[in-house]
Protein backbone atom coordinates (compact mmCIF):
# COMPACT_ATOMS: atom_id res chain seq x y z
CA UNK A 1 0.00 0.00 0.00
CA UNK A 2 1.37 3.68 -0.94
CA UNK A 3 1.67 6.54 1.17
CA UNK A 4 -1.18 8.16 -0.99
CA UNK A 5 -3.62 5.14 -0.55
CA UNK A 6 -2.82 5.06 3.64
CA UNK A 7 -3.27 9.38 3.67
CA UNK A 8 -6.43 8.69 1.65
CA UNK A 9 -7.74 5.85 3.95
CA UNK A 10 -7.08 8.33 6.86
CA UNK A 11 -9.11 11.34 5.40
CA UNK A 12 -11.62 8.64 4.57
CA UNK A 13 -12.33 7.90 8.46
CA UNK A 14 -12.01 11.60 9.55
CA UNK A 15 -14.97 13.32 10.72
CA UNK A 16 -15.25 16.95 9.92
CA UNK A 17 -17.96 18.76 12.68
CA UNK A 18 -20.29 21.25 11.36
CA UNK A 19 -19.37 24.31 13.22
CA UNK A 20 -23.15 25.42 13.89
CA UNK A 21 -23.66 22.01 15.32
CA UNK A 22 -20.52 22.33 17.11
CA UNK A 23 -21.53 26.10 18.49
CA UNK A 24 -25.08 24.57 19.19
CA UNK A 25 -23.99 21.81 21.19
CA UNK A 26 -21.57 23.83 23.26
CA UNK A 27 -24.24 26.24 24.09
CA UNK A 28 -26.73 23.15 25.36
CA UNK A 29 -23.61 22.22 27.36
CA UNK A 30 -23.27 25.62 28.41
CA UNK A 31 -27.46 25.66 29.87
CA UNK A 32 -26.63 22.15 31.66
CA UNK A 33 -23.50 23.50 33.49
CA UNK A 34 -25.50 26.42 34.38
CA UNK A 35 -28.92 24.90 35.24
CA UNK A 36 -27.54 21.35 36.50
CA UNK A 37 -24.30 22.65 38.54
CA UNK A 38 -24.95 25.83 39.13
CA UNK A 39 -21.16 27.36 37.17
CA UNK A 40 -20.42 28.37 33.97
CA UNK A 41 -18.28 26.41 31.27
CA UNK A 42 -14.41 26.48 32.57
CA UNK A 43 -11.30 24.92 33.83
CA UNK A 44 -8.66 27.41 35.15
CA UNK A 45 -9.97 27.10 38.80
CA UNK A 46 -10.51 23.43 38.73
CA UNK A 47 -6.88 23.03 37.13
CA UNK A 48 -5.40 25.26 40.36
CA UNK A 49 -7.34 23.59 42.44
CA UNK A 50 -5.62 19.84 41.53
CA UNK A 51 -2.55 21.74 41.16
CA UNK A 52 -2.21 21.68 45.02
CA UNK A 53 -1.95 18.25 44.70
CA UNK A 54 1.09 18.06 42.68
CA UNK A 55 2.36 21.26 45.25
CA UNK A 56 2.21 19.65 47.84
CA UNK A 57 4.91 16.90 47.71
CA UNK A 58 7.00 19.14 46.31
CA UNK A 59 6.45 22.24 48.75
CA UNK A 60 4.92 20.17 51.51
CA UNK A 61 1.40 19.86 52.73
CA UNK A 62 1.82 22.69 55.24
CA UNK A 63 2.85 25.34 52.71
CA UNK A 64 -0.07 24.11 50.36
CA UNK A 65 -2.30 25.11 53.45
CA UNK A 66 -1.12 28.06 54.28
CA UNK A 67 -0.87 29.08 50.41
CA UNK A 68 -3.74 32.30 50.48
CA UNK A 69 -4.59 31.29 46.98
CA UNK A 70 -5.26 27.07 47.61
CA UNK A 71 -7.07 28.63 50.70
CA UNK A 72 -9.63 30.34 48.78
CA UNK A 73 -10.01 27.65 46.29
CA UNK A 74 -9.39 24.55 48.23
CA UNK A 75 -9.40 21.04 46.28
CA UNK A 76 -12.65 19.38 45.86
CA UNK A 77 -13.89 16.74 42.75
CA UNK A 78 -16.62 18.92 42.06
CA UNK A 79 -17.86 19.42 38.15
CA UNK A 80 -15.10 21.44 37.31
CA UNK A 81 -12.65 18.84 38.11
CA UNK A 82 -14.78 16.13 36.24
CA UNK A 83 -15.34 18.72 33.52
CA UNK A 84 -11.64 19.30 33.59
CA UNK A 85 -10.35 15.40 32.83
CA UNK A 86 -13.28 15.31 30.50
CA UNK A 87 -11.84 17.44 28.16
CA UNK A 88 -8.71 15.90 27.40
CA UNK A 89 -10.59 12.12 27.45
CA UNK A 90 -13.21 13.53 24.84
CA UNK A 91 -10.28 14.73 22.62
CA UNK A 92 -8.36 11.68 22.66
CA UNK A 93 -11.82 9.36 22.34
CA UNK A 94 -12.77 11.40 19.10
CA UNK A 95 -9.30 11.10 17.63
CA UNK A 96 -9.30 7.31 17.88
CA UNK A 97 -12.81 7.12 16.70
CA UNK A 98 -12.32 9.52 13.37
CA UNK A 99 -8.76 7.79 12.87
CA UNK A 100 -6.74 10.81 13.62
CA UNK A 101 -4.95 9.96 16.92
CA UNK A 102 -0.83 10.02 16.27
CA UNK A 103 1.68 10.65 18.62
CA UNK A 104 3.78 13.42 17.42
CA UNK A 105 6.11 15.05 19.97
CA UNK A 106 7.31 17.90 17.65
CA UNK A 107 4.48 18.70 14.61
CA UNK A 108 5.82 19.15 12.00
CA UNK A 109 5.25 23.21 11.54
CA UNK A 110 6.95 23.33 14.63
CA UNK A 111 10.26 21.12 12.88
CA UNK A 112 9.87 23.49 9.75
CA UNK A 113 10.04 26.57 11.82
CA UNK A 114 12.16 25.96 14.50
CA UNK A 115 13.56 22.53 14.27
CA UNK A 116 13.19 18.74 15.66
CA UNK A 117 14.43 19.48 19.22
CA UNK A 118 11.95 17.44 21.60
CA UNK A 119 13.17 19.18 24.76
CA UNK A 120 13.40 22.66 22.45
CA UNK A 121 9.40 21.84 21.78
CA UNK A 122 8.21 20.83 25.22
CA UNK A 123 10.14 23.69 27.32
CA UNK A 124 8.43 26.25 24.79
CA UNK A 125 4.54 24.15 25.33
CA UNK A 126 5.13 24.41 29.34
CA UNK A 127 6.42 28.07 28.82
CA UNK A 128 3.51 28.93 27.13
CA UNK A 129 1.21 26.89 29.38
CA UNK A 130 2.73 28.93 32.43
CA UNK A 131 1.85 31.65 30.84
CA UNK A 132 -1.15 31.13 29.39
CA UNK A 133 -2.21 29.95 33.11
CA UNK A 134 -1.40 32.92 34.77
CA UNK A 135 -2.91 35.18 32.44
CA UNK A 136 -6.45 33.24 32.66
CA UNK A 137 -6.12 32.93 36.21
CA UNK A 138 -5.29 37.41 36.37
CA UNK A 139 -8.12 37.56 33.88
CA UNK A 140 -10.33 35.59 36.38
CA UNK A 141 -11.31 33.09 33.43
CA UNK A 142 -9.85 30.79 30.81
CA UNK A 143 -11.02 31.14 27.31
CA UNK A 144 -14.20 28.44 28.10
CA UNK A 145 -14.99 30.26 31.05
CA UNK A 146 -14.42 33.77 29.13
CA UNK A 147 -14.99 32.99 25.96
CA UNK A 148 -18.09 30.48 26.16
CA UNK A 149 -19.87 30.92 29.41
CA UNK A 150 -18.86 34.76 29.55
CA UNK A 151 -19.59 35.75 25.97
CA UNK A 152 -22.93 34.02 26.10
CA UNK A 153 -23.71 36.04 29.37
CA UNK A 154 -22.67 39.09 27.02
CA UNK A 155 -19.66 39.86 29.95
CA UNK A 156 -18.14 43.52 28.38
CA UNK A 157 -14.89 41.40 30.05
CA UNK A 158 -15.60 38.02 28.31
CA UNK A 159 -15.78 40.05 25.16
CA UNK A 160 -12.49 42.28 25.74
CA UNK A 161 -10.37 39.11 27.07
CA UNK A 162 -11.92 37.47 23.52
CA UNK A 163 -10.27 40.80 21.33
CA UNK A 164 -7.30 40.78 23.07
CA UNK A 165 -6.55 36.79 23.14
CA UNK A 166 -7.34 37.14 19.29
CA UNK A 167 -4.84 39.58 18.87
CA UNK A 168 -2.49 38.59 20.74
CA UNK A 169 -2.20 35.02 19.11
CA UNK A 170 -2.62 36.76 15.65
CA UNK A 171 1.14 38.83 16.68
CA UNK A 172 2.80 35.94 18.35
CA UNK A 173 1.75 33.80 15.55
CA UNK A 174 2.76 36.48 13.03
CA UNK A 175 6.04 36.87 14.86
CA UNK A 176 6.70 33.04 15.93
CA UNK A 177 5.98 31.92 11.82
CA UNK A 178 7.35 34.69 9.77
CA UNK A 179 9.40 33.66 6.85
CA UNK A 180 12.93 33.87 7.97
Amino acid sequence: MTDVAVGDARKSRRIDWSPYLVGAGIGILSWVAFAGFGDPLGVTTAFSRVASLFAAPVVGSDVVAANSYWKSMPLKWDYGVWFLVGVPLGAFLSAIISGTWRLELVPEVWKQRFGPSVFKRFVAAFVGGIVIMYGARLAGGCTSGHGISGGLQLALSSWLFLAVMFATGLVVSRLMFRKA
